[in-house]
């Protein structure tokens, strides 16, 4: 984790600098605005490791209804700041926070309780299902209707993972999971506009100057990188040709500037926190616990596949920030907070 916050800050000062520039005459812009939000995220997780996890038990329930009210204001007009077709922030004076993220853990944490049962054995009964799936409908209700994709696939997912640990039926949870799937895609084809995303996955030269720019650029950012990359700061794609290359696509910028080898890494070092994540959830002293760490790194890898799969044109674009390494405020803080988390579970294992 450490490595990879360290390389984002690097990568966001050479993914932005160039636009920095040429909007705000400095290129410091976003490196500073990311070293200011890891300090926070170093903050809450200090925070969060120190405090036995087993006391955020009890805020479950309100930190749950806090976000989906969050989530509810967004789309507010009022409140909520749109960009790119979505309405997903809240600003207050020149300070904006994405509301979505903190639903992220606050589902994690709700879930870890409903189904802990009691120290010896997780609970699903018909009144928890019921609880469950009445909460994922609210997010996912809401998280359409700004719309976020992306946040929907990934909640519903870390849903279905702390479902899966629960000791669900596999059987029935295949069948929640097709479900899921299949409403995404209907969702997706409901838009004119999600739906060419999609189908860009596809073929990204049918609307190579539109909706299948970025596929693009992305493929040729990652291919100008070959083996051991162009070096740091010598992207090409940063200069105007790859949108959004400091946030969701700057593992293309990775892979450009690091190569294959750096991307491997990159790579090698999520699948390495997934490993540890899932060891932490099995040795876990309790339920709850187990829960926790199992949706944390559900989510971290998740949201990582999510992103990488859509920068190397296997999935759609969805605007899913790549986890410690993209330039996003919300993002970083929750999600190392949530890392705090799993080290505070992780420290206590059997």
């Amino acid at each position: 984790m450490i490595i990879l916050t360290l390389l984002g800050v690097v990568m966001v000062l050479s993914a932005s600098s160039v636009n920095d520039l040429r909007i705000f005459g400095d290129t410091w812009h976003h490196l500073k605005r990311q070293v200011l939000w890891l300090f926070l995220g170093v903050i809450s997780m200090a925070v969060t490791i120190r405090i036995d996890y087993r006391k955020i038990r009890k805020f479950s329930i309100p930190f749950l209804l806090l976000s989906l009210t969050l989530c509810g204001l967004v789309l507010l007009p009022s409140i909520g700041i749109t960009a790119n077709g979505s309405a997903r922030w809240i600003g207050i004076g020149s300070f904006t926070f994405q509301p979505s993220e903190f639903l992220k853990i606050a589902i994690v944490i709700y879930l870890a309780d409903l189904f802990s049962g009691s120290k010896k054995k997780t609970s699903v009964t018909i009144t928890s299902l019921k609880k469950f799936l009445l909460v994922l409908g609210t997010a996912v209700a809401l998280l359409m209707l700004e719309p976020d994709l992306g946040t929907t696939a990934i909640i519903a997912a870390i849903s279905l993972t702390i479902l899966f640990f629960s000791g669900f039926r596999v059987r029935n949870l295949l069948l929640m999971g097709i479900s899921g799937i299949a409403l995404l895609f209907a969702a997706s084809y409901s838009s004119g506009y999600r739906r060419k995303r999609l189908l860009g996955v596809l073929d990204p030269w049918q609307d190579p100057t539109g909706t299948g720019w970025q596929a693009l650029q992305s493929a040729v950012a990652i291919s100008q990188g070959g083996v051991s990359g162009l070096g740091l700061g010598e992207s090409r794609a940063k200069w105007g040709f790859l949108p959004f290359s400091h946030t969701d696509f700057i593992f293309a910028i990775v892979a450009e500037e690091l190569g294959f080898i750096g991307a491997c890494l990159v790579i090698l070092a999520f699948l390495s926190i997934g490993l540890a994540g899932l060891t932490a959830a099995f040795k876990a002293p309790d339920n709850f616990g187990q829960l926790l760490a199992a949706g944390i790194t559900a989510w971290i890898s998740i949201q990582a596949f999510v992103n990488l799969g859509a920068v190397l044109g296997i999935l759609p674009i969805t605007g899913v920030p790549l986890p410690f390494v993209s330039s996003g405020g919300s993002s970083l803080v929750v999600t190392m907070a949530a890392f705090g988390i799993l080290l505070n579970v992780a420290r206590q294992t059997r």
